[in-house]
């Protein structure tokens, strides 16, 4: 993960080694070299990508200048923030650190399951959610407006895939994580993580940063600090959130941190909209070839 960032210049090697530093081991070494199921641990993935996303973004520099609006699906909501002058740096590096010692420690206590649901409308999947009766299964993510990501209980999940399928969905997928995120089972996570936030400072943003919890723009630090503990048991309005950065005047998008999936489900929203990923410092001459 950091290995290209890692020689794009000093920006880049000075916030590696401010998270070093601020999280007491050598997070830049272990994006690097692995071992990669010590990074996926959620613990520790989570100040990765947080760290790559605000290098990737200082890397920039004055490239794309100050964004109109903001946003950040689920753990980038903290990157936005970062962004905006809300968070620290070092603020924002720590609370997602404990974020991802207490979403694995609710997911240990009470272990869920998440599934992508491919071709329904997020109306039908609600409506077929509520016959499930194995557990909780809820709408976790409103990505796009025919995809849609569950989570619950693992019993539940099941039975809604199966309901799904028959549904008519294109495609019900389980995904690969350590708890139910964005659901009622992370309840515990999120009132020890309301907790943690209060003893941290919150800046009004410099921008508007829109929440995944309301779909509205932020402009007040003490609401954001309010949003980001009501995140882990609420869904991330994704698709609403694209809708409210275009009625807000923006006219392109640039996706900031590691992968393309954001740029991808933002070209189902808003296909005409420019949508440029930038993950890797190679990939800066992007914002110059593709007009953003």
């Amino acid at each position: 993960m950091a290995a290209d960032l890692g020689t794009a210049g000093t920006r880049v090697h000075d916030t590696f080694a401010e998270a070093d530093d601020i999280l007491g081991f050598s997070l830049s070494r272990l994006m690097a070299e692995g071992p990669e199921e010590v990074l996926t641990e959620t613990r520790n993935a989570q100040p990765a990508i947080l760290t790559h996303s605000v290098a990737v973004h200082r890397a920039l520099g004055e490239r794309i200048g100050a964004p109109l609006v903001a946003a950040g699906h689920s753990l980038g909501e903290y990157s936005a923030y970062v962004a905006a002058g809300t968070l620290t740096f070092r603020d924002a590096l720590l609370a997602v650190r404990r974020r991802g010692e207490l979403m694995f420690a609710a997911g240990d206590a009470r272990p869920g399951a998440m599934a992508a649901v491919l071709g329904l409308t997020h109306d039908a999947v609600r409506e077929t959610l509520k016959a499930v009766t194995a557990g909780i299964c809820v709408p976790a993510n409103f990505n796009s407006p025919t995809q849609v990501v569950i989570s619950g209980d693992r019993k539940a999940v099941e039975e809604a895939m199966a309901a799904l399928d028959e549904a008519g969905a294109r495609r019900v997928v389980p995904l690969p994580v350590s708890g139910a995120f964005h659901s009622p089972l992370m309840l515990p996570a999120a009132e020890e993580l309301r907790t943690e936030l209060e003893g941290t400072e919150f800046q009004d943003p410099a921008f508007p940063v829109v929440s995944n919890v309301t779909a509205s723009p932020i402009v007040d630090g003490a609401r954001a600090r309010e949003l980001l503990a009501r995140q882990l048991t609420a869904p991330v309005r994704w698709s609403e959130s694209v809708e409210t950065m275009l009625e807000a005047g923006t006219r392109s998008f640039v996706e900031i941190g590691p992968g393309r999936i954001l740029g991808g489900i933002n070209r189902q929203i808003a296909r005409r909209v420019p949508c440029v990923s930038i993950g890797r410092f190679a990939d800066l001459d992007k914002l110059k070839d593709e007009g953003a």
